[in-house]
């Protein structure tokens, strides 16, 4: 009769054991979790930081270039409808830009020619 007791009483007692060791589990899961992270971050903050001091020193290169070409680029994006039928730009030797148009790209419509020495933008 006691192994009968004693068998219930760890038959019972075993769903409460389980459910003890899930919760400790899963709180050594978010330690771990927590851990990991917070060693990340700490492996990460000397990159960061060097990205951060990069950015304070090409801000003012990037805010000129801004003002200087942000009306020809406006421009630009009126006149050009698909980038997609572009190849992507070619910068040569003497600092020209050349935007191709791709072999399969559909005809422009109201394509005039240009001049001669005329450049067409």
């Amino acid at each position: 009769m006691k192994q009968v007791y004693a068998a219930i009483l760890a038959f019972s007692l075993t769903p409460f054991g389980a459910m003890a060791q899930e919760d400790e589990g899963s709180s050594l899961m978010e330690e771990g979790a927590k851990l990991f992270f917070r060693g990340l971050m700490e492996e990460m903050e000397p990159a960061l930081r060097e990205l951060d001091r990069l950015g304070e020193e090409i801000e003012p290169a990037i805010r000129s270039f801004a003002e200087e070409m942000g009306p020809a680029l406006r421009d630009l994006m009126t006149k050009v409808e698909d980038w997609s039928a572009y190849e992507a730009p070619e910068i040569l030797p003497n600092g020209d830009i050349l935007m191709r148009r791709k072999q399969d790209a559909p005809p422009l419509e109201d394509l005039r020619s240009p001049e001669e020495g005329e450049i067409d933008i």
